[in-house]
């Protein structure tokens, strides 16, 4: 599993961030981590230096194998804010996606069936 962290100009990368954001993304995701490749996390601070009330965003988006990519955002009052609501909501979008595909629609198994007859 792949993460790759960007930051604007506004928000300093580090360490410790890039550190916290592969921990928070390994820790929820771990029972994915066979489906995801690859996650792509995007801090800005779409204020600058005037601030304001959640005015960091993040954005994530996670390429799971076979699948076409996840994308989410979350604004948040500082960053710890804006990276957890961002992986709460990517959380239960990748798993909508995922049980999507698992799941086998009725129609599309008698027409496999059918198939098999001909």
């Amino acid at each position: 599993m792949n993460i790759e962290l960007r930051t604007d100009k506004h928000i300093q990368s580090s360490d410790r961030l890039i550190s916290y954001v592969r921990a928070e993304l390994s820790q929820e995701f771990q029972r994915h981590s066979e489906r995801i490749t690859h996650f792509s996390v995007h801090l800005s601070d779409e204020n600058g230096a005037k601030g304001g009330d959640d005015d960091i965003r993040c954005m994530i988006e996670a390429r799971p194998a076979g699948l076409k990519p996840v994308v989410v955002n979350h604004r948040g009052h500082n960053i710890d804010t804006a990276i957890r609501g961002a992986i709460d909501r990517l959380k239960r979008s990748l798993e909508h996606v995922i049980e999507k595909k698992d799941t086998i629609r009725p129609g599309a198994l008698e027409i496999k069936e059918m198939e098999d007859e001909v």
